[in-house]
């Protein structure tokens, strides 16, 4: 007879997860396996841990807030790795209890220390290795360490981003970083999944440069389909009009009326039926045209009342629409509130955004803080005899 189902058993649980990562990207990855379930072994340089421990500007019992929003739900051990010794413990963790190693050190590090995917799948053949790389193992710059903001100028991201005439900006999150991360555990799960089927493990590559041009899939398909570069259009779209952010009175607000019937929505909502029978704005190619002179119509308009004024009356009309939120306004909002998305820790001062997935309608919580620099360390390997 089988054991009862335990039915607040996480997905992962079970799951052996060790992650020899720093910065963002892999310990994202790992902070994602950590919330399903796994149990995540972080591995940290004895001289000090992972960098972003004091990446400021932000601490908390002086630990930055960045290392502390990325590290929840892993156990933290203290490794030289430059001693053989000790090199050689965790090599005999990983073949005797892990399940799957995530990994994004410079490139040629774990070749040198015998812990790249070859040298460990050879003594244990249902591991899981999972290479985050920065520009990925081939070609001319696969040698080279990588940063997100690197790889939003390569990748193309920087040359669509911001408003055009302007110095280029970056998108002011770790969009390439973090998204690295999500697409490491999507390969990590298919590698489950396919060795649930023939009982072997695989290797599993991403890289910050491969996310970077998977987020720039429409306008790759756009350039090559057309010839023409695109431009940046500040919170714009290239596909159609009105859609982005405009001026009230008090503030900005998005409206994306990016339809037919969406645009005649918001046309009488502003009270100009007239619009929709304009030559300059009868079709959605029309609009695109004339963009800048039907901005300046609908901002004259939204400027006689404040942003949630118009928000109220655009939702009622049908329109999509919404304030530009800072982040306090974000935290108390009641959709986020509703969500329950937000997790409470040991700290007073500190939320955290916690896994933006539920399981039948139960979302994975804290079951650790994020740790100390080496808390676990004889926990997991043991006392050094």
């Amino acid at each position: 007879m089988s054991p009862p189902e335990d039915k607040n058993a996480l997905p992962l649980a079970n799951l052996v997860v060790v992650e020899l990562g720093h910065s963002v990207a892999a310990p994202f990855a790992g902070q994602i396996l950590g919330d399903l379930g796994a149990k995540v072994v972080k591995i940290e340089k004895s001289d000090g841990g992972d960098d972003a421990r004091t990446w400021g500007p932000h601490f908390l019992d002086d630990t930055s807030t960045t290392f502390l929003c990325l590290n929840r739900n892993k156990y933290s051990v203290r490794m030289n790795l430059r001693d053989p010794a000790q090199v050689e413990r965790l090599r005999k963790f990983i073949t005797t209890r892990a399940d799957v190693v995530v990994q994004n050190l410079r490139p040629g590090s774990v070749e040198k220390l015998g812990l790249d995917s070859a040298s460990l799948r050879a003594l244990n053949e249902r591991l899981i290795y999972c290479n985050l790389g920065a520009f990925g193992k081939k070609g001319p710059l696969s040698h080279l360490p990588g940063y997100d903001p690197i790889m939003q100028a390569y990748g193309g991201i920087m040359s669509v981003t911001g408003e055009e005439g302007r110095p280029p900006v970056r998108v002011g999150v770790s969009l390439v970083d973090m998204g690295t991360g999500m697409w490491a555990v999507i390969g990590i799960l298919s590698a489950l999944q396919q060795r649930n089927l023939n009982g072997r493990g695989c290797e599993v590559d991403v890289s910050l440069y491969e996310s970077a041009l998977a987020w720039m899939t429409v306008p790759v398909a756009s350039y090559t389909a057309s010839g023409e570069l695109p431009v940046r259009l500040g919170s714009g779209a290239v596909i159609t009009a009105p859609y982005g952010a405009y001026r009230t009175r008090d503030g900005h607000m998005i409206i994306a009326a990016g339809n037919q019937a969406l645009f005649a929505k918001l046309s009488h909502a502003l009270g100009h039926r007239e619009w929709v029978d304009d030559a300059r704005f009868r079709t959605n190619e029309d609009r695109l045209k004339n963009k800048q002179h039907l901005e300046t119509l609908i901002e004259t308009e939204l400027a006689a009342k404040p942003t949630l004024a118009w928000v109220s009356l655009l939702e009622d009309a049908g329109v999509p629409c919404g304030p530009i939120q800072d982040v306090s306004q974000v935290l108390t909002a009641p959709q986020t509130e509703a969500l329950g998305i937000l997790q409470e820790t040991s700290h007073d001062a500190l939320r955290l955004v916690g896994l933006p997935i539920s399981f039948d309608g139960a979302r994975p919580g804290l079951r650790l803080p994020p740790a100390q620099f080496g808390e676990h360390t004889d926990e997991i390997l043991g006392r050094t005899p």
